[in-house]
């Protein structure tokens, strides 16, 4: 385990922001699934309504460091391209 006060103090950082992102990242889990659940229902007002949230949301995910910018533009093309695919 750390032995020096900085490396101390770097482990206790890295878990309380390991502990942060992954309630963001379940989160943003949540969201999208909601997006995907009112695409299978085929209510394109609901899967409009939840894409609208989960897109701001997946954007300031990746703003935080939770996920790698291009992997939020992934999720972000990917639930687009499915609530567009409903029309």
């Amino acid at each position: 385990m750390a032995t020096h006060k900085s490396a101390e103090k770097r482990a206790t950082q890295n878990e309380k922001r390991s502990v942060r992102n992954a309630s963001l990242r379940s989160s943003i889990k949540t969201s999208m699934k909601a997006v995907v659940a009112s695409v299978a229902t085929k209510d394109k007002e609901a899967a409009t309504k939840s894409l609208q949230s989960a897109i701001p949301a997946i954007a300031r995910a990746a703003t935080s460091g939770a996920f790698h910018k291009k992997t939020a533009s992934r999720r972000i093309s990917r639930l687009t391209k499915k609530v567009n695919a409903m029309k």
